[in-house]
């Protein structure tokens, strides 16, 4: 018996089924991720479709979109079907969402909880593969007057320069600072050096009149607040 062909066009499916025609008719929120993914690479291999193809791509980072920025170029094109200019597309796309949250953390302009830390800096640092201290200045209303990165590659006390801290903050005329930093690993626990880092800070700023109001280690989707858990 002659077996019958099946094509792995999406020009093939019924309306109802494509991507585009589905966002066009019902919305952008109706779409899975893996749809929004196969609208951006347009079409799958021969054997399977687009968003088979986008449903594997993100099998394999346990559907965690922010596990799908982290791939490379490289990365993606070892899966069949995606070629550089398929992969490009996809890490641009990812790359704009990412700055966009960032937009939305500067809208925070007043700091009154460690969540605000959060959304403030998760954007920036929350996805990197390597880890990043940072500074936020507070002025006497706990409005952000700067933040900016301290170190990056990891957290010593080498890497900490107090003085630029602290130099910064009476330029700024700070008098708060809250001071985190990120953990690829995904672990929230702070380490012996987190805890001696914003011991040596907290107390070179009392000097000044300075406040270290609190830490965060900052993670993916979740953090540690060293006041909130009563350590500073």
């Amino acid at each position: 018996m002659q077996e019958i062909s099946t094509s792995f066009s999406i020009k093939n499916w019924s309306d109802d089924d494509k991507p585009r025609e589905k966002l066009v008719q019902k919305g952008k929120s109706i779409l899975s991720d893996a749809e929004l993914i196969a609208i951006l690479i347009g079409s799958g291999s021969r054997n399977e479709s687009a968003v088979e193809l986008s449903k594997k791509i993100l099998a394999s980072v346990n559907n965690n979109l922010n596990e799908l920025g982290k791939l490379s170029i490289n990365q993606l094109m070892q899966f069949k079907g995606i070629g550089e200019a398929k992969a490009v597309t996809i890490v641009a796309a990812l790359e704009m969402g990412r700055r966009r949250r960032g937009e939305d953390a500067l809208k925070i302009t007043k700091i009154s909880s460690s969540k605000h830390v959060f959304e403030l800096l998760q954007p920036q640092i929350g996805e990197l593969p390597h880890e990043e201290f940072w500074i936020v200045y507070l002025n006497n209303s706990n409005k952000v007057m700067h933040k900016s990165q301290l170190s990056k590659g990891g957290i010593t006390g080498t890497l900490v320069d107090v003085r630029l801290v602290l130099k910064q903050a009476l330029e700024l005329g700070a008098v708060g600072l809250i001071l985190a930093h990120n953990h690829p690993s995904g672990t929230l626990k702070p380490s012996i050096a987190d805890k001696a880092i914003t011991a040596k800070l907290k107390n070179a700023a009392e000097a000044l009149d300075i406040k270290v109001l609190d830490h965060l280690i900052i993670t993916q989707k979740e953090y540690f607040s060293f006041a909130d858990n009563n350590i500073l």
